[in-house]
């Protein structure tokens, strides 16, 4: 139901331009904001008395088209759906409980967070089923054109997802880049239980299409084929081509990403055409193209690419154990290209997963290569950002224009750093951000050189520090990256993460460490003032560094804040140099 690919406007409105007084909104909720519940009924079940796939994004989709309606106050459609990981299953009887909220606005653009639980009405357990992040465009009647207002921004929550929508959306925009880089390389994983099975199975055997006339019940209050509707066909034939792969019903796990390229109408003919494109032991994904024809282009055989998205199903058996999918192989040109796809995109979607479910997994550090490098440092920017934003921060210490925070949670002991400096932001951003300057100031660091760069943003130092209570001085593998205020008020970004290089293993002459989340924010106070705020998320490899400062035995932290304001408040030299 949309305009071609992703919104290209990227700057944010400002309020400036004339505002609309849309109907007043219902008491308890925000502008942006919708919730809705629904009772699963048999209708809405598959097979096995749960919750149809289909039913679920057509849901997901009404509910964040609202929310996208409710700020705007003119019709809306979907540009795009984020990766969506299913974690729970609904049944006949219980209810589904959604909510969407517009998490930023954009010129003629918005950000629509969405959160569904499962409730079960016998026990009010609420389980925890998916979360999605939707891109929709104002699409005010005629020629007319919409600036869209601000959000209110009220709660520390609405804060957050403020500021993580801008690395969400470089993240969507990176995707395709990704993607074509590992193509690029020729991704192929050679598995020697592939090469040695001959019992694979052509993936032509899984071929379906589908055709579908749009009726009114179809159509959105545009007239246009509702996205919902589409999302729904598209898992319907997708579902029937897993199906006639592992011989048993396929259960839909996770959406890479949904991308609407183009608008449908009442009565075009839409055409679905799923295949099997790879198959991963567990799980297997399958690709759904839908086009779109009216009668004139029907006749000639012409057709407008409407969506493109990539299924991934699990199936299990009667024990409820997983079905282990067959071995496909590749039999043509076109084949091949849709096997090696699946390699790459599983690739990035592992990688995105973490991301979006920020759950800490081992080893910390994670490896570094041209396929997670935009979610490696999507996830560098975003866990920095969340670590700011938590609430519970006690003040430890205070000194002249210093003040040291500690916050505990989950086990994990963090400090933050705050330092009152007399530059203009810009230029300690530029001064923190070059890690190979940091020796000058920081005693705790030996050495630190590229040894990698991935764009002007995102950097990999090698760094050496010195040896602690008589152990061997420790070397870590950080990523960098970097990140300009994207409007007025927000801060400038440095964040660091350990990261695994090929080109940099371990040695016996130093103990490999690892740094779970630190980085700099620096925010604007005045002309030629900022505060900077230093975080780290403290690890066992930085540990012994801080540990007799929070036990009160030295002023090592505030040693090392006072240099770095000395060296920020007179390097200024280096400003030309960077």
């Amino acid at each position: 139901m949309l305009p071609t690919g992703e919104p290209s406007d990227i700057s944010e409105s400002t309020g400036k331009s004339p505002r609309r007084d849309g109907p007043a909104m219902p008491t308890g909720y925000e502008s942006g904001e919708v919730q809705m519940c629904h009772t699963v009924h048999p209708w809405h079940s598959n097979h096995r008395g749960e919750l149809s796939a289909g039913q679920l994004l057509t849901w997901i989709d009404t509910t964040a088209c609202l929310a996208a309606e409710r700020h705007a106050g003119v019709a809306c459609v979907t540009a795009s759906v984020d990766d969506i990981q299913i974690e729970e299953t609904a049944r006949v009887g219980q209810h589904i409980c959604i909510k969407a909220k517009v998490n930023r606005a954009f010129n003629t653009s918005m950000e629509v967070g969405i959160k569904v639980a499962v409730e079960d009405p016998i026990t009010n357990v609420q389980k925890h089923v998916c979360t999605a992040f939707s891109t929709y465009v104002a699409k005010p009647a005629g020629s007319k054109k919409v600036n869209l207002r601000p959000i209110r921004l009220q709660s520390s929550q609405d804060h957050l997802e403020y500021s993580l929508a801008a690395e969400r959306r470089r993240i969507r925009l990176y995707h395709e880049d990704a993607y074509n880089n590992l193509m690029e390389e020729g991704c192929y994983v050679y598995d020697v239980d592939w090469e040695n099975d001959n019992d694979k199975i052509s993936t032509d055997s899984t071929r379906v299409e589908s055709i579908e006339l749009v009726l009114p019940p179809h159509a959105n209050h545009q007239g246009n084929t509702f996205g919902g509707q589409i999302m729904a066909w598209m898992e319907t034939v997708a579902n029937i081509s897993a199906s006639r792969l592992c011989h048993a019903h396929a259960t839909l796990k996770s959406v890479d990403m949904f991308k609407f390229r183009g608008p449908s109408t009442v009565g075009d003919r839409l055409m679905f055409r799923a295949i099997v494109n790879n198959t991963f032991q567990k799980s297997v994904e399958v690709g759904v193209r839908v086009e779109a024809y009216n009668c004139e282009e029907w006749t000639q055989g012409r057709a407008r690419h409407i969506n493109s998205a990539f299924l991934i199903y699990q199936a299990l058996d009667n024990k409820e154990e997983h079905i282990m999918f067959p071995h496909v192989k590749p039999t043509t040109k076109d084949s091949v290209r849709r096997f090696c796809g699946a390699i790459a995109r599983r690739k990035i979607r592992v990688a995105r997963k973490y991301i979006l479910t920020s759950k800490p997994q081992k080893p910390i550090s994670h490896p570094w290569d041209r396929g997670n490098q935009g979610y490696l440092s999507y996830n560098n920017i975003a866990a920095l950002t969340i670590l700011a934003a938590n609430s519970g921060w006690e003040l430890s210490s205070t000194t002249q224009n210093i003040k040291i925070f500690t916050h505990e949670e989950n086990d994990v002991l963090s400090i933050k750093v705050e330092m009152q400096v007399r530059v203009q932001p810009k230029q300690a951003y530029l001064l923190l951000s070059d890690l190979s300057l940091r020796p000058n100031w920081d005693m705790h660091y030996l050495s630190c050189e590229v040894v990698e760069t991935a764009g002007e943003d995102d950097k990999i130092f090698y760094i050496t520090c010195p040896p602690v209570k008589q152990s061997k001085s420790r070397d870590f593998v950080t990523l960098v990256s970097r990140r300009y205020p994207f409007k007025n008020g927000d801060p400038y970004i440095i964040a660091m993460r350990s990261v695994t290089l090929a080109s940099c293993p371990p040695s016996v002459e130093y103990l490999r460490s690892e740094v779970q989340c630190a980085g700099f924010l620096i925010y604007t106070q005045g002309k030629d003032a900022c505060r900077v705020s230093y975080l780290n998320q403290l690890t066992s490899g930085i540990m012994p560094y801080v540990e007799e400062n929070l036990t009160g035995w030295s002023n090592s932290i505030e040693d090392t804040a006072s240099a770095c304001i000395r060296f920020l408040e007179t390097a200024k030299v280096y400003t030309t140099l960077l």
